[in-house]
């Protein structure tokens, strides 16, 4: 007997429809991604194969293009990393799931592959330990093992039913897909719950008002001209600039926190939060300024920071001579080198700062403690959540940004910005306004130039200290149209700030800032 054409049995599937073939790549990222994350909830969060991935394309990458993200991105230049990095995964993901439409096993060793990476970016972190590898390991695990069982699975769901796209296929697919869409979903959310129970934000609420014995003096009403567009003298902390490597923010409690002192030193010191918080607080007023601000850039802000003078637990600890950096480590591995002369001076001021503006550091500024050095770029002097200070020699030890090509010595140039006007302005009289600043050398005067016209010289706001910035204003008739506007400063020490252009490489930008605006 004959079977009719109509009632041919159909043929059984040998590969994946692209589109789930591609989902369980996907789907295998996840798992894999959220349970090494909810490892890392308890052996760190620089565990995390997706956070240490992150730091060490942070790490690895070139100057020229840190250079670039921190100019285009500005401080979203670290969302804006991960959110790429969550890209390109899901892309590759993708891939090796199409790679592996007719059997698992490509797809594996393409994940495998990957897992091996987060392996070796976790055990190169400086600042976790060998168990950490726990993390990217288990998630390397999940991700071959979720890949395998998701493709069979869906290969078997559609050999049930051998109609590619037929209910009974699509239906347990969804099923399936969806379980494990969940569990990602429900493991990630645990590890970050768990990751977020070592509470800093909760340390620093239990720190309490931090009192100074030598508080800063108050600032006088003309310290800044904000009416005039200038930014206010002190900067709220919300508003205060963040530019550093930590691809997270690390999370430190108080009572966690220490600060060992050795290298080059009669005797090794560690101190506890509680041992700095019970000293002597001097408060003082100091603007820090990054090395990648450019010319008129954003990266200044100014604050009233609390802590103790750095020299005097320096000399607790005895400098042995020969001594030329001290060599500065914070809790996420990132490394500073400061001129030991410098921190030693004792009118320099250098600080190992718990407070700022009155309430203690901020987390993201650094809590529980951070350095603050008046007068050198960020880069050498002002290493956040620090937690290792060695005394040692520039050859011995070679920091974060000076193995990068950065220069070794890193004084803040005389630099000055306008502020404002910013667009268009009324026709006749228009004020120009903005800052200027030579960080403990002061600012002795600024001028001002209107379409190359003669300069003239700005008023300046008090003077409240030589580490702080100025404000200044100044006066033009601007008749209608288009016109630009430079602005230069002089410093105490008799240097007018040049009008050369420079990159912010190897040591800060130079130039003269320069605006155009439209008066109606």
């Amino acid at each position: 007997m004959s079977t009719s054409v109509d009632e041919a049995p159909a043929a059984t599937p040998s590969r994946l429809p692209a589109g789930p073939a591609a989902l369980i790549g996907v789907l295998a990222l996840a798992a894999a991604l959220t349970v090494g994350h909810l490892a890392a909830a308890f052996l760190g969060f620089g565990a995390s194969p997706y956070l240490a991935v992150g730091n060490a394309a942070v790490d690895l990458a070139p100057s020229w293009l840190k250079d670039f993200a921190i100019s285009a991105f500005g401080t979203m230049d670290k969302p804006v990393l991960l959110a790429g990095m969550a890209v390109v995964m899901v892309l590759l993901a993708a891939v090796a799931g199409l790679i592996s439409r007719r059997r698992p096993l490509p797809g594996q060793w393409f994940i495998a592959v990957f897992g091996v990476l987060g392996i070796v970016a976790v055990y190169t972190r400086p600042n976790l330990g060998q168990l950490s590898v726990i993390a990217p390991v288990l998630s390397l695990l999940t991700g071959v093992i979720v890949f395998r069982v998701l493709h069979n699975a869906a290969l078997n769901a559609l050999l049930d039913a051998p109609f590619e796209e037929g209910p009974r296929s699509v239906g347990r697919r969804r099923i399936l897909f969806t379980g494990v869409a969940v569990g990602a979903f429900l493991t990630g959310g645990l590890g970050q719950w768990l990751g977020s129970r070592r509470d800093a934000e909760g340390s620093r609420a239990a720190v309490g008002p931090l009192v100074p014995a030598e508080p800063a003096p108050p600032s006088p009403a003309d310290a800044d001209f904000a009416k005039l567009g200038t930014p206010t003298f002190l900067t709220a902390n919300a508003d205060f600039y963040r530019i550093d490597t930590a691809l997270v923010v690390p999370q430190v409690r108080a009572e966690d926190w220490s600060l060992r002192i050795h290298g080059m030193v009669e005797k090794e010191i560690t101190y506890t939060y509680a041992d700095i918080r019970n000293r002597p607080l001097v408060e003082r007023v100091v603007t820090l300024c990054c090395v990648s601000n450019p010319v008129g850039g954003p990266y200044i802000s100014t604050a009233k920071f609390l802590g103790v003078d750095l020299a005097g637990l320096l000399d607790e600890a005895g400098v042995r001579p020969g001594a030329q950096q001290l060599y500065s480590t914070s809790v996420d591995g990132f490394t500073a080198g400061t001129p030991i002369s410098t921190v030693l001076d004792p009118g320099r001021g250098a600080m190992l700062a718990i407070g700022m503006n009155g309430e203690p550091l901020p987390v993201e500024h650094g809590f529980p403690a951070r350095l603050v050095v008046p007068g050198l770029y960020g880069y050498v002097s002002a290493t956040k959540w620090v937690t290792d200070l060695e005394v040692t020699t520039w050859d011995a030890r070679q920091a974060y940004w000076i193995q990068r090509g950065w220069a070794q010595q890193a004084p803040i140039k005389t630099e000055s910005r306008i502020d404002a006007p910013q667009g268009a302005v009324p026709a006749g009289k228009v004020r120009l306004a903005g800052i200027a600043w030579a960080q403990h050398t002061g600012i002795a005067k600024v001028e001002v130039q209107l379409d190359n016209g003669p300069w003239q010289q700005a008023m300046l706001s008090a003077d409240v200290t030589e580490d702080a910035w100025r404000m200044w204003w100044a006066e033009f008739d601007a008749a209608p149209g288009g016109h630009k506007a430079s602005v230069r400063a002089t410093d105490r020490s008799g240097y007018t700030q040049t009008d050369q252009v420079a990159d912010v490489v190897p040591d800060g930008a130079t130039g003269w800032h320069t605006i155009t605006f439209t008066a109606r």
